[in-house]
């Protein structure tokens, strides 16, 4: 590009989409606004806004997919609660590289971890009477925060910026005294800020949600994720930290997206702790005619919501798992490759006159991965966005993810060569001097 796209161009492109304010558009919104100002602009832009896997597929996956499909398995409807096959290595998979030991019966196969949240949501919201509300700890997946006004739900959430360490107990603890709280939903790693969760704020989390009890929702799409630790070796410490070591209450969301580069057969898990499995709760047998937690998860919400995840997926979802905790296939070695994008694109970040939004877990660096946040000068959500789309750079701003601060968050998975490196460095380029 040799210049911006103009401001008029702009406008009218907002205007046929009718949005009035590009910082509140959704992740989706933004990226068709970006695609439509690349159309008339007749190059390519920077996309930096979906995070879509940027590498190929566990071929694993794939002939067992095949040899799935080539079997007869799409004639026949899935069993809801999953394949036995797929239960068990995902039970031992979860013991393998997070040293959590749970039972295959609770571990359920979702179209995507999103439909894991979205089932969590609906079914802790009408567990106990006078308890209807979902508290995130933010920034986080803005589709994960919306979950809740789409079901009707009500829900809360903060920024953490600023509660790290031993402040979050604090601030957690003044939404959960209104005894309002259902759930508590975060992932770890962080999307978008890439912050992880300290071992003392995981116990934290854990005991209050004991105290209080509530449901802890741990998202855990970008599982093994923090490189600043080796956790590639299956059954053998490092393991991926969780809140599952402190409190019983709790629900795993795994995502077959971004372990295995998956994303496109929908495959995802959602993993019961067994004590909440087999707790009974008046209310559901009341609505419902099911009590018990787990059971009603699968045969009433997930049943009724998909009848199951795809058959064929599931059995490409069981292999990979199976090969990964045998240590015949090494996911986590083939995700470092977004940490290398993430250091190199950082750089020219820096260069340009960007900063780090969320630069520190606690007194530690955040580790190089799938995404980061920055910020430039003191320009605002929608300033920020704005400019940068003019020059060919697509993201979302931090605003949408339930972030207090001004920003954008920046996905490396579509970084793949050497051409999409020099692009953004010449749209970054663009942007300084329309910016100032």
């Amino acid at each position: 590009m040799e210049k911006p796209i103009s401001i008029e161009a702009f406008n009218r492109v907002l205007a046929e989409m009718d949005i009035d304010d590009i910082s509140r558009t959704s992740i989706r919104q933004c990226s068709m606004v970006g695609s439509k100002l690349e159309a008339i602009q007749g190059e390519p832009f920077s996309h930096l806004e979906i995070g879509v896997p940027g590498i190929p597929a566990c071929t694993i996956g794939v002939e067992a997919q095949k040899k799935a499909i080539e079997a007869g398995y799409v004639s026949i409807y899935p069993p809801v609660q999953g394949i036995p096959e797929l239960k068990k290595n995902a039970s031992r998979f979860v013991k393998a590289f997070i040293d959590v030991d749970i039972d295959p019966k609770g571990i359920v196969p979702t179209v995507g971890s999103m439909q894991g949240s979205l089932t969590s949501i609906l079914e802790c919201s009408q567990l106990q009477p006078g308890k209807d509300t979902i508290l995130y700890i933010c920034p986080g997946f803005s589709a994960h925060g919306r979950q809740p006004d789409i079901l009707g739900i009500k829900n809360l959430f903060f920024d953490v910026y600023e509660y790290r360490a031993e402040n979050l107990r604090d601030k957690l603890e003044s939404y959960l005294k209104a005894g309002n709280i259902a759930a508590i939903l975060y992932s770890n790693p962080n999307n978008p800020a890439w912050i992880c969760l300290s071992e003392e704020e995981l116990a934290i989390i854990g005991d209050l949600a004991n105290q209080y009890d509530v449901i802890i929702l741990e998202d855990m799409a970008y599982l093994c994720m923090d490189f600043r630790k080796d956790m590639s070796v299956p059954f053998q410490p490092p393991f991926q930290s969780t809140v599952a070591r402190y409190t019983d209450n709790y629900v795993l969301l795994l995502s077959g997206s971004k372990i295995f580069s998956y994303a496109g057969e929908r495959i995802g898990l959602t993993c019961i702790s067994d004590k909440l499995y087999e707790r009974e709760y008046p209310a559901l047998k009341e609505k419902w005619g099911i009590g018990r937690f787990g059971d009603n998860f699968i045969l009433n919400y997930l049943y009724i919501n998909t009848s199951g995840a795809s058959h064929s997926a599931q059995y490409a979802l069981s292999a990979m798992l199976e090969a990964s905790a045998d240590g015949r296939y090494n996911f986590v070695k083939e995700l470092r490759e977004y940490a290398l994008r993430a250091h190199r694109s950082r750089q020219l970040f820096e260069e340009n006159g960007f900063h780090l939004v969320y630069d520190k877990d606690i007194e530690q660096t955040i580790s190089d991965g799938f995404f980061y946040t920055v910020e430039y000068k003191s320009m605002g959500n929608k300033e920020l966005l704005e400019a940068l789309l003019r020059c060919g750079i697509i993201a979302i701003p931090l605003n949408t993810t339930g972030s207090g601060q001004c920003g954008i968050r920046v996905c490396v998975s579509r970084l793949g060569n050497d051409e999409d490196f020099r692009r953004l460095d010449a749209h970054l380029k663009l942007f300084v001097q329309l910016a100032g």
